[in-house]
């Protein structure tokens, strides 16, 4: 069983974005980016070289590419394939047996295919902490806040976004790099993640993760002056 196959809808923009709670910014020294469930076979689902997947596509694509220049760690979190019913668990009695056996369908997308150095989690849930070593990968790396990208918005990208603030991570929901069924249903994700979490777009996150290189790049050539 397949996915739904989604009708093409408008990405949401900045004048479509709900207020969030709080006013935390991205630190590229704090902050992870996590591109969830990028494989084909979900991606596949939405109308090719129309609205929302081609944006989706370029937006993650251009935070990937930041991500890596800023040396923000890239995470992927992926369905496995072929899941036994064990695995799967009350999953299957909503979405069915999930992905089949067919490799190329669980591979993240060519476009966005994982480069060394960064990381593949298996996810058997929606939420990418769960049964994963998300959580511990973060903790590893010293960072405490979570850009989260990729679908479904309102099942993975919500639910991981909600377990990140749970766990006192601070959750950034892409509202231009994500998409789902629906544009009702993108739409309510972002008002639910903007309640425990910040709700922006591409742009405006790019932009503070570059301005928020710039302190630490002035603090080391003040620190190599004085050396």
């Amino acid at each position: 069983m397949g996915p739904d196959v989604v009708d093409s809808y408008p990405m949401p923009d900045r004048s479509a974005l709900p207020s969030s709670c709080v006013g935390w910014t991205v630190d590229p020294g704090r902050a992870a980016l996590l591109i969830h469930d990028m494989q084909n076979h979900f991606v596949g689902a939405f109308p090719a070289e129309q609205s929302p997947v081609v944006e989706l596509v370029d937006n993650i694509a251009a935070l990937r590419e930041l991500a890596g220049t800023l040396g923000i760690p890239v995470i992927f979190s992926a369905e496995p394939a072929a899941q036994q019913p064990g695995q799967r668990g009350l999953v299957a009695d909503v979405w069915g047996p999930g992905i089949g056996d067919d490799p190329g369908a669980a591979a993240i997308i060519e476009p966005l295919a994982p480069r060394p150095g960064e990381h593949v989690l298996a996810n058997v849930r929606h939420n990418a902490f769960l049964r994963s070593h998300l959580g511990r990968l973060l903790r590893e790396e010293g960072r405490d806040q979570l850009i989260v990208c990729g679908v479904y918005a309102h099942l993975g990208v919500l639910l991981t976004a909600a377990d990140a603030f749970m766990n006192d991570i601070q959750p950034f929901v892409i509202a231009d790099a994500v998409a789902d069924f629906t544009a009702e249903e993108h739409a309510m994700a972002l008002r639910w993640a903007a309640r425990s979490g910040v709700v922006c777009t591409t742009e405006a996150v790019l932009r503070d993760l570059l301005l928020g290189r710039v302190p630490r790049t002035l603090a080391r050539i003040e620190r190599n002056g004085r050396t």
